[in-house]
């Protein structure tokens, strides 16, 4: 029936069709119903810019924090509407790349245009022609005044990285996972690299991290943790 493009389908067949594709049937009958349940997330300490370009059907992210410079995870696909849309006064101080796909990076040289010395972190040194720093899993690096926490995570990509933002002032507010092509709210990156690798990356994360934290993606909105490992279609 789904091939013959009846989308009808009950939430009884839905979960049917979970189980044989061993699915979390929960989340599959909720993203059918259009209710994914997007939790309300808490406030932070400090300023987190959600850039959001449009991209193919959807969205792409760009984020940027900002205490005493501009922490940046992924630079987007439009440098105009980037610099149009940039934080005011914000001076980029590093920028952290998840993977070198182009909707993610085509923004890094006008970044780097209001600051040549900013630093750069990611899984490889791309297409840069200047130093990138490449630390492995569980690196830790301390820039624009925060401590981000680095976790290999392949399976979109062969070279990708997920960065978790802790909280790091005393305060009770959770930490941030930039989480890049890996987890989506309510969907994971396509394995462009491996399936299975990514299944297993997907989770590992997710349950590395406490589950209150704020998974910021690639692409889409931002959800949480625990969100995800309870009603993620792609993690029963």
């Amino acid at each position: 029936d789904a091939s013959d493009y009846r989308y009808d389908l009950s939430c009884v067949e839905l979960q049917r069709i979970a189980a044989a594709l061993g699915l979390n049937e929960v989340g599959v009958c909720a993203i059918s119903e259009g209710r994914y349940p997007l939790p309300r997330l808490p406030a932070l300490p400090f300023p987190l810019h959600v850039l959001s370009f449009p991209y193919g059907i959807g969205r792409v992210n760009c984020f940027v924090a900002t205490r005493s410079e501009a922490l940046v995870v992924d630079t987007g696909n439009d440098p105009d509407v980037l610099a149009a849309r940039w934080p005011a006064d914000a001076i980029p101080g590093v920028i952290f790349i998840t993977h070198w796909d182009r909707e993610h990076v085509r923004g890094i040289d006008a970044l780097l245009s209001r600051n040549p010395g900013a630093r750069i972190v990611a899984p490889s040194a791309g297409q840069m022609k200047r130093a990138v720093e490449t630390p492995g899993e569980g690196g830790v690096v301390e820039a624009a005044g925060f401590s981000v926490r680095v976790h290999r995570t392949p399976g979109h990509t062969a070279l990708h990285n997920a960065y978790y933002l802790r909280p790091d002032d005393g305060s009770t507010a959770p930490g941030i996972l930039f989480s890049g092509d890996l987890v989506f709210a309510g969907s994971l990156g396509g394995a462009l690299h491996c399936c299975q690798t990514l299944l297993r990356e997907a989770r590992r994360i997710l349950e590395a991290v406490p589950p209150d934290t704020i998974v910021a993606p690639g692409h889409g909105p931002l959800t949480t943790a625990g969100t995800e490992l309870r009603f993620n279609p792609f993690l029963p």
